[in-house]
């Protein structure tokens, strides 16, 4: 009687503690299997499989080791790469390499992990983050990260993807980094330096749909995918049909091994409103559990896109929902897009950009929690106004807004730098989570297109498919801007968005403004608060909100954002302007500081009544009341 070995995950390659390597896989449409030793330790050979119950194969391979290339050979024909691969050194279509994920010397024994509360998230590409596009070369800006005020890198997708360069969201490979960044433990050093440094890492993973290049699932398993739901982007995942427990425990042990072969501190998931599952426990809750037990009592967070935006993926899973920490707030973005720009196509044409959304925002998260959404002729997103504000990450930049805006720029470049400084500081004040993209805190100038690198036919798909998607823009959809779209294939295209770390010298008061505003929210007890109900606000004008973030014993702060011209209120009949008894308000910060680039910040409560400026953020705290010249 064969007994299966103890192993960590029940598929992929492992290696023993005696020696040897043991194989385990799916493959229910063979009865024989065998795996293939090509090069490396145990070359070259060829061992037959045992198959197992419900369609699995075993086998162990004394001679094989760390380093062992192998690929699996299905009916004695084609020969493809392990589903479960950890490291694909030649790509998806190449042989797949034994790692020993045991061999890493870490550092990081006493860290706690991360929770969801008091964090900034910075999202980071690695192709693009630094000019070599490498774990090692984006390690050593750990440190700089750090002591500007970030406490949480979000990677962008690193599952084998292929081509040699790409967003990550096509990856095929789930379990193997992708080659082109490093091996894997270049990206175990980087997760070991971020914590040393005392940063979180979360990753960006797709459980959505795979791609379509390198994709060999279908030739293991025809049940991994289902034509049951309608994907976006290809086959839905199978997580409810029929033969669906081995497709369900794959992407959970996926989910789970990251956290627990690379420390990895948590996991965003990507587009979850296409996935697909009608079963007892919905797929994403069953995963946020397989990531808490990995973690083994490290804190985790797990975080979620949802453009439905279905806030019960937030509540606990004892009340129903999915447990989720976080979700993304689109609203946000698309309200500050539109206040700074102007602009109101497409799926920005529900917001106006207005105080008042921003007030209702970090008051309730959502803006649409029910009502009707014109854009797409239809109800949007279910009643979320009892989340606690930690639970909305918020943010001005991300990857897709940036690239969507056409030529990929920056929003610096499409705004007034008063505006922006001044929504910078609500974004970065405000009681939610503040997400910050690559280099956007200290200006970047580099843009961020949609590149990937595929062989011709499919390069010249994509490249369609992209452009049929921003046609939903009106502006985009014109002649002249139609021939001006870059192409996602075009090496040159990538190395455009690649960062240049010299601009945080020769951009310093972008630099200076965000850490300011960073040690501002960490340091201050008021502002770092996060607590439900803990402010309130008023819309003074249409572009200009009043916050008021409520302390312990009258100590308050008040937050003036004014995206409009300069407000002067010849009687401001409205309370929460009133500072507590035996007090005034003190300027505490001002976007206008010259440090900025700003042009002074003169008091705002004079005899004249407030007079708050245009294009302006100021912050404000209660100090002792002493009689003025000008009261």
């Amino acid at each position: 009687m064969n007994v299966m070995p103890t192993r960590r995950f029940p598929i992929g390659a492992e290696i023993l503690p005696g020696g040897g390597v043991h194989f385990r896989l799916w493959a229910p449409r063979h009865r024989s299997v065998a795996v293939v030793l090509e090069s490396g330790p145990g070359a070259t050979r060829e061992i037959p499989m045992a198959l197992q119950d419900d369609g699995y194969h075993a086998v162990l391979a004394p001679q094989a080791a760390a380093g062992t290339r192998y690929r699996y050979r299905l009916s004695g024909q084609d020969a493809f790469p392990d589903p479960a691969s950890r490291f694909q050194p030649d790509g998806p279509h190449g042989p797949s390499q034994v790692v020993d994920p045991a061999a890493f010397p870490w550092r990081d024994g006493h860290w706690p992990g991360v929770g969801i509360e008091g964090q900034i998230i910075y999202e980071m590409h690695i192709g693009t983050f630094t000019q070599e596009g490498t774990w090692a070369a984006a390690g050593r800006e750990l440190a700089e990260l750090a002591a500007c005020g970030v406490t949480v890198v979000e990677l962008m997708p690193v599952a084998d993807f292929p081509g040699h360069f790409g967003w990550g969201y096509d990856g095929v490979g789930l379990f193997a980094p992708v080659g082109i960044y490093g091996e894997p433990d270049d990206l175990r050093r980087f997760v070991d330096e971020a914590h040393h440094c005392g940063l979180g890492v979360i990753l960006d993973v797709v459980y959505n749909h795979v791609g379509p290049s390198g994709n060999y699932l279908s030739e293991f398993a025809a049940d991994f995918f289902t034509s049951k739901y309608e994907n976006e982007w290809g086959q839905a995942i199978n997580f409810d049909g029929e033969h669906s427990g081995p497709v369900r425990e794959f992407f959970l042990i996926n989910a789970a091994y990251w956290v627990a072969e690379y420390h990895i501190d948590g996991l965003r998931l990507d587009a979850t409103q296409q996935i697909f599952d009608d079963s007892p426990e919905y797929i994403v809750t069953a995963i946020v559990r397989r990531v808490r037990q990995a973690a083994g009592g490290r804190k985790t967070i797990v975080v979620a896109e949802n453009e439905s935006q279905d806030a019960n993926l937030a509540r606990p899973a004892a009340e129903g929902g999915s447990g989720l920490d976080g979700l993304w707030n689109d609203d946000f973005h698309h309200a500050a897009t539109v206040a700074l720009t102007g602009r109101s196509e497409a799926y920005y044409s529900d917001y106006a950009g207005r105080a008042q959304e921003f007030l209702s925002m970090l008051k309730y998260g959502y803006l649409y929690q029910g009502q009707r959404y014109a854009w797409q002729k239809q109800r949007r997103g279910t009643p979320c106004l009892h989340l606690a504000p930690a639970h909305f990450v918020v943010y001005i930049q991300n990857h897709d807004q940036i690239a969507n805006s056409g030529r990929g720029e920056r929003i610096q470049f499409l705004t007034s730098p008063g505006r922006l400084r001044a929504m910078t500081a609500l974004l970065l004040l405000a009681p939610c989570t503040p997400m910050l993209f690559q280099g956007q805190e200290f200006g970047a100038s580099a843009p961020f297109h949609f590149f990937s690198d595929h062989e011709p036919e499919l390069a010249r798909l994509v490249r369609k498919g992209r452009a049929k998607a921003l046609q939903q823009f009106r502006s985009l959809a014109t002649r002249e801007m139609r021939a001006h779209a870059p192409d996602p294939g075009d090496p040159e295209v990538f190395a455009h968005c690649k960062l240049d770390f010299s601009e945080r010298e020769r951009n310093r008061p972008i630099y200076d403004l965000h850490k300011d505003l960073l040690r501002l929210r960490r340091e201050d007890t008021v502002f770092a608060a996060q607590k439900p109900g803990g402010l309130d606000g008023s819309v003074l004008a249409d572009e200009c909100l009043l916050l008021r973030f409520f302390g312990e014993g009258d100590d308050d702060r008040l937050l003036l954002v004014n995206l409009g011209r300069d407000l002067h209120l010849i009687s401001a009949p409205e309370p929460l302007l009133a500072p507590p008894v035996g007090h005034a308000w003190q300027i505490l910060w001002s976007s206008e500081d010259p440090r900025y680039g700003g042009t002074g910040t003169p008091p705002l409560d004079t005899k004249d009544n407030w007079r708050i400026p245009g294009h302006a953020a100021v912050a404000l705290r209660p100090a002792p009341w002493e009689k003025r010249k000008d009261d």
